[in-house]
C-alpha cells in the first residue's frame, strides 16, 4: 500500500514533465527515492518513457526525408501526451503503470 505523499510525488513527477520536461521529474526522484519503492518506481519509468520517445522522435525527425516523418512525428507526440496524463492518474491512484511501448534502459 502506498501513502498519500509517495502518490502525489509519484504523480507530480508526471505532472511537472509538462511544464520541465526532465529537470522537474528527475529532482523529484532523485530526492524521494530512497525514501519509497513507489516513487523510484515511478521515477525510473518516466526517464525510460523519455529516453525512449526522445529515440522515437529523432526517428521520426530523420523519416520527414522520407515522407513517413511527417505522419509518425505528430503520432508520437500524441502519443506522448496520452501516456502521460495515463501514467499521472494511474500513479495518483496508487498503481505501478507500465507505459507501452517503453524501452527498459533503467531498471
Amino acid at each position: 500500500m502506498t501513502n498519500n505523499d509517495e502518490r502525489l510525488f509519484a504523480m507530480l513527477i508526471y505532472l511537472l514533465s509538462f511544464f520541465t520536461a526532465i529537470i522537474g521529474p528527475i529532482i523529484i526522484w532523485m530526492v524521494k527515492r530512497d525514501e519509497s519503492d513507489f516513487i523510484d518506481y515511478h521515477g525510473k519509468e518516466y526517464l525510460n518513457f523519455f529516453i525512449s520517445f526522445t529515440i522515437y522522435g529523432i526517428v521520426s525527425g530523420l523519416l520527414v526525408f522520407v515522407l513517413i516523418g511527417f505522419i509518425l512525428a505528430p503520432i508520437v507526440g500524441i502519443l506522448f501526451f496520452i501516456f502521460t496524463l495515463i501514467a499521472l492518474f494511474k500513479a495518483y491512484s496508487g498503481e505501478k503503470y507500465r507505459i507501452p511501448l517503453v524501452i527498459r534502459f533503467i531498471k
